[in-house]
């Protein structure tokens, strides 16, 4: 079974438009990138015809190195017409992209990603979560009562694995976690035992059926491309016995409307 989320991203979409109504100016979003590959610049045009669409000026700036970097986050950072930036990935190897993080204000870091931001998860304060990560626990929060139920997370990056893991364990959501990686043994075990699964491992089909349970739910928030075609980190066969989140149209849309609402947000607390 298909989870739906098309119409969570549509709720978050419709309460994006209502508040902008509201602000009385445009909120606007700048993307910074460096180098861009052809789905970095795909993924740079499917934001920028999103924003349009809910009436956030959307640009899109360049540095081809860590100083014009530094200097394109400077002026951004000082900019009053700016409300959200966000780096885009992958950046290049010889970029620090933990030195850019920290060189962006948090209150214009709407992607969740500066050490301030993350850190507030710790202190239960999702102000900016990583979007993709509070996209994944929105999904759960319309599909299932969390308190009580054993959540296995496998992935431990920096903006999904570990702050979903933070964000699982937030008083009033409750749940009980498990984090696995690339040195966990016996995975199937754990997943077996499971209510939901949380798979952000960057591996195409990586979930196979025999890994989950009958009635589990399974949040997919892998993007692989394979034979031209993309797919996820959950093998389709796991939809006939567990509730799993398409890709695309999945975990991919909801994150984008968080990105929009992110933005509104910032816009909104800038503009008092």
């Amino acid at each position: 079974m298909v989870i739906d989320c098309k119409s969570i991203s549509k709720e978050i979409d419709e309460s994006v438009k209502e508040r902008i109504a509201k602000l009385g100016f445009q909120p606007k979003l700048v993307a910074i990138t460096s180098r861009p590959d052809p789905s970095t610049v795909t993924y740079l045009n499917s934001q920028a015809k999103k924003a349009k669409k809910l009436g956030i000026d959307f640009d899109v700036m360049e540095g081809t190195n860590m100083s014009e970097l530094t200097k394109v986050i400077s002026t951004l950072a000082s900019d009053d017409t700016v409300h959200g930036i966000f780096l885009t990935h992958p950046l290049p190897k010889d970029v620090d992209e933990f030195e850019l993080t920290l060189k962006i204000p948090p209150e214009k870091d709407v992607e969740g990603r500066t050490p301030y931001n993350l850190g507030m998860l710790i202190y239960e304060k999702e102000f900016f979560p990583p979007c993709t990560a509070e996209a994944a626990i929105k999904i759960l929060e319309k599909t299932v009562e969390l308190r009580g139920k054993r959540v296995t997370v496998i992935g431990r990056s920096v903006t999904v694995g570990k702050p979903v893991e933070i964000m699982l364990l937030k008083k009033g959501r409750d749940a009980t976690v498990t984090v696995c990686h690339s040195k966990t043994q016996n995975i199937k075990e754990i997943t077996l035992a499971s209510d939901i699964v949380v798979v952000a491992v960057g591996r195409a089909k990586f979930l196979k059926p025999d890994m989950v349970r009958e009635g589990t739910i399974v949040i997919d928030v892998g993007i692989n491309v394979v034979d031209n075609e993309l797919v996820g980190d959950v093998d389709p066969a796991v939809e006939e016995k567990a509730m799993v989140t398409p890709v695309p149209g999945g975990v991919g849309r909801v994150t984008t409307s968080l990105l929009m609402e992110h933005v509104v947000r910032a816009a909104e607390r800038q503009g008092k």
